[in-house]
Order: C-alpha cells, then sequence, then structure tokens
C-alpha cells in the first residue's frame, strides 16, 4: 500500500522543534521560522544533546553571521512560498529587504558568495517545488496554481517548471495519476490543458 501525505511544514517544524526543545529547557520562544531563543542557562553538554537530536530530523544550528543571514534569507522564502496562502502583492525583492532588515542587493551578494547561486534561482526552486506539491494534491487547476504564486501566466509557470524539473506541468500530473492508478489510490483527474 502506498500514501500518499499532505503536510503542513509550518506545523511539523514546530512540533518536532518543541518536542526536543522541551527535553533540553523549560524557557524558551519560537522568534519566527528558522529563529528560537533560549532563555535559560543550558550547559554545553545539553546543547550538544539537543543539536544532535535536532539533527537528526534535518536541523542544522547555524552560527557564523553569513550562515545565519543566508538561512533566515532561505526561512523567509521558505516560509513566504508555502505557508503563506498566497505571496505577497509586493516584489519578492522588497519583500526581503523589509523583513530582513537589509537592503535587497546586500542580501543578493552575500547569497550569491556564500552558496554560489541566486536568491532567484531559489526562489524559482521554491516555487517550482510548490507547485509540484499543488499539483500532486489535485486541489487547484494548473491556472489557479500560476496565480496562487504569482506567475504572470500559465505559460511562464509551464516553462520554468519544465526548465526545472524536464517535464511539464501536465506530464507531471498525468504521471502522478498514473502512479495512482497503478496502487489503487482515489483521485485520478486530469489536468487542464496548457
Amino acid at each position: 500500500m502506498k500514501l500518499f501525505l499532505k503536510f503542513d511544514l509550518n506545523t511539523a517544524y514546530k512540533k518536532i522543534l518543541q518536542e526536543q526543545l522541551d527535553k533540553h529547557t523549560s524557557d524558551y520562544a519560537l522568534v519566527s521560522f528558522g529563529e528560537v531563543d533560549i532563555n535559560d542557562s543550558v550547559s554545553s553538554e545539553q546543547l550538544k544533546e539537543l543539536y544532535a537530536q535536532l539533527s537528526s530530523y534535518g536541523f542544522e544550528v547555524v552560527e557564523s553571521n553569513k550562515s545565519i543571514l543566508i538561512q533566515k534569507i532561505k526561512d523567509t522564502i521558505v516560509e513566504m512560498i508555502f505557508m503563506e496562502d498566497d505571496l505577497p502583492a509586493t516584489k519578492i525583492s522588497s519583500y526581503l529587504a523589509n523583513k530582513l532588515n537589509h537592503s535587497y542587493g546586500y542580501l543578493a551578494n552575500v547569497f550569491s558568495e556564500v552558496t554560489y547561486t541566486t536568491i532567484e534561482n531559489f526562489i524559482i526552486l521554491q516555487r517550482i517545488e510548490r507547485a509540484k506539491q499543488l499539483l500532486i494534491t489535485n486541489q487547484l487547476t494548473l491556472t489557479e496554481i500560476a496565480w496562487k504564486l504569482s506567475y504572470s501566466s500559465v505559460a511562464h509557470l509551464s516553462t520554468q517548471f519544465k526548465n526545472t524539473t524536464g517535464l511539464t506541468p501536465t506530464v507531471f500530473q498525468r504521471i502522478i495519476n498514473k502512479r495512482r492508478k497503478v496502487f489503487g489510490e482515489g483521485k485520478t483527474e486530469e489536468p487542464d490543458a496548457e
């Protein structure tokens, strides 16, 4: 039997983080996505254990200032694309600059210097991941997904999708639907035309 799961990344993230923090400290606050304030005095041994536990779930504690800023940029983008109902009406560059209190030029330079790619490429990858997630759930048409992710048109979404995955959104959705049929899963709706 194969299960297709729909999940809320934000809820899973908070639940895992709270469970691990509760084991090691009682006085902490989840400040924002990817940021925690620990108000207790925690021994270095307890911190090592906390880091190890978080690492087993794919969390990594970031310590250098540039790495912290890069992580904040990534977290802000992921939060914006996956947690918000719709992308902000403002330009993403303005959104990041306002949210992180740095000029977009500075953020872009640091991001490129450390990751060897651009913020724009990271945003495209995240938008395509979100589009794939929405296509898998069969809840929205391709037109609705393009609008939700602030694409100028379905053609723009389809072009970026194909450039990133090698497949058009329609072909991707057909593959998912065929897999569901093979494994006896429920919905097998045909995607809307591109």
